[in-house]
């Protein structure tokens, strides 16, 4: 992480703007905040929109229409999205705020969540998946509002099982921090890593996360004008990255953070967090796993030997292959959230 060096007693180790991708600390690889302004559908979940002028297929323009917002249709040709394409090696970590993301994979699974919902994939050995954006409203705008995360994995973790667990809206906890009914509160949406007395549900079994050791936390949140936060102190050797993404900034123990700025904090200390206008900010922590990293496009691995295996078992396997008629998979006009795992099972968000 490219950064600016604070006072030395302060408790701001380091800042640094935020641009698409912001820039991450080990344990964490890679995180960008998608916020696109989609146009109403088409009636087959597409923008209802010209698409002339887009470099379809590799489209992260932010272009606006002359309905609204600027929106990108990413690796989507009708679909917005990202179709087709393998990981190894690390987690990806799929927090949606808005919108519905629709989910294929080369083990047979399927999903659609969306709405405060959380996808949490321990990619390890190798896997298949799409991603794809479907705009159901043909009425009205479709906002696509959501974080992708990718964490590591250690080297004794990352030929494991691919294997992906749904954190539904309903099931995550909110912290929420006031001092009167009709006072400013700051919320806590808490992903991972327990905060206070709420327990967030448990990520996948072979996830870093699930290291208690690992001490990954994972916090979204929000504050009203005028509202404070004590966020607790974490253990020794533990990373706290604090990304301010939306407001004017915030104060942490008096010295101002300004928007749209990542904060690298001493995580062994209480802070006390104020904001004067609406603030939202993303807490990731971790301990670094503190291993070599070798990264080419989808795979993580240690080594760049352990990359050139990677492209030759994927040429070779194609990580299980892909059981789908279409490298860009949806799945109809229906909202309801579920997610159906490579066992049959099958799971549904509760309805709000």
């Amino acid at each position: 992480m490219t950064a600016h060096s604070a006072p030395a007693d302060s408790a701001v180790l380091q800042t640094v703007p935020l641009g698409f991708q912001w820039p991450t600390i080990d344990p964490f690889l890679f995180c960008v905040h998608h916020l696109d302004h989609y146009p109403a559908g088409d009636g087959e979940l597409g923008p209802n929109a010209s698409l002339a002028g887009r470099s379809i297929g590799n489209d992260f323009d932010p272009r606006s229409d002359e309905e609204g917002g600027g929106w990108r249709m990413y690796h989507g040709s009708h679909v917005p999205g990202f179709p087709q394409h393998p990981h190894r090696g690390f987690e990806t970590i799929t927090f949606v705020r808005q919108g519905l993301i629709d989910h294929a994979d080369s083990l047979g699974a399927t999903a659609r969540y969306g709405r405060g919902d959380v996808q949490w994939l321990t990619t390890g050995g190798g896997i298949q998946h799409a991603e794809m954006f479907p705009l159901l409203d043909t009425d009205a705008p479709n906002t696509v509002e959501l974080f992708q995360i990718w964490m590591n994995l250690p080297a004794a973790d990352k030929m494991v099982d691919a294997h992906f667990t749904m954190l539904w809206d309903h099931d995550i906890p909110r912290h929420v921090v006031t001092t009167g009914p009709d006072e400013p509160a700051v919320t806590v949406t808490v992903i991972a890593g327990r905060l206070a007395d709420e327990v967030p549900p448990s990520p996948p079994p072979a996830s870093y996360a699930s290291r208690p050791d690992a001490d990954v936390a994972l916090w979204h949140v929000t504050f009203d004008s005028g509202s404070s936060w004590t966020m607790p102190a974490a253990g020794e050797g533990v990373a706290r990255v604090l990304y301010v993404f939306e407001g004017d900034g915030i104060g942490i123990d008096g010295e101002d953070i300004g928007g749209s700025t990542g904060a690298v904090v001493d995580a062994t200390r209480e802070l006390r967090i104020t904001s004067a206008g609406p603030t939202e900010m993303l807490v990731m922590q971790g301990r670094p796993i503190g291993e070599p990293v070798a990264q080419q496009g989808p795979f993580v691995m240690n080594t760049d030997d352990e990359i050139r295996q990677a492209f030759s078992d994927y040429r070779a396997t194609q990580f299980g292959g892909w059981p789908w008629d279409s490298p860009d998979p949806t799945h109809g006009h229906d909202d309801t959230r579920f997610a159906r795992h490579a066992d049959g099972r099958v799971e549904h968000a509760a309805h709000a």
